[in-house]
């Protein structure tokens, strides 16, 4: 399984997952740069993602939503911060209804770096994620995101033998 390590710090308001990746960096970033490729691996099995937009650049903002068992549609708006090619992203992430992509109001919001370095002929990836309070951590948490995921970033490596 690719996920080494999940660490939760309700004071420091973040999730911090670490995974490794059989893959070398420049395929791991060609997977999150493509929103087909990641449509394949985002979201656990029983969510899987459609991208409506993504594009890697500071500014943009990428569309996504999730679709459940019974075809319910979960949106969500990343707003690219910062991009350094190949080795990082940051962004701003918010749940969106699926339709109108507005922000939905009382969720949490959430800042991310999604980290990637060589090691041992594959990747290491580390994906941070502050919320702005400790209940906006613990919101996500109980909604299953620590799940979500880890089931999620398992998908990864067998994609990318494919």
């Amino acid at each position: 399984m690719p996920v080494t390590s999940v660490t939760t710090d309700t004071a420091g308001r973040t999730i911090t997952i670490t995974a490794e990746f059989a893959a070398p960096v420049e395929r791991v970033w060609e997977m999150y740069a493509d929103p087909r490729q990641l449509e394949q691996v985002f979201g656990p099995p029983s969510h899987p993602a459609t991208f409506v937009e993504h594009e890697l650049a500071p500014g943009r903002t990428t569309k996504y939503f999730m679709t459940g068992p019974e075809g319910e549609k979960y949106g969500g708006l990343w707003e690219i911060t910062g991009v350094d090619t190949g080795r990082s992203f940051t962004f701003e992430d918010r749940f969106a209804d699926a339709e109108t992509w507005s922000a939905a109001e009382r969720m949490p919001v959430s800042r991310n770096t999604y980290a990637f370095e060589q090691v041992d002929g594959g990747t290491r990836a580390t994906f941070t994620s502050v919320y702005d309070s400790a209940e906006g951590l613990q919101q996500v948490l109980d909604m299953g995101v620590e799940e979500g995921a880890t089931e999620s970033i398992n998908q990864i490596d067998g994609f990318l033998a494919a």
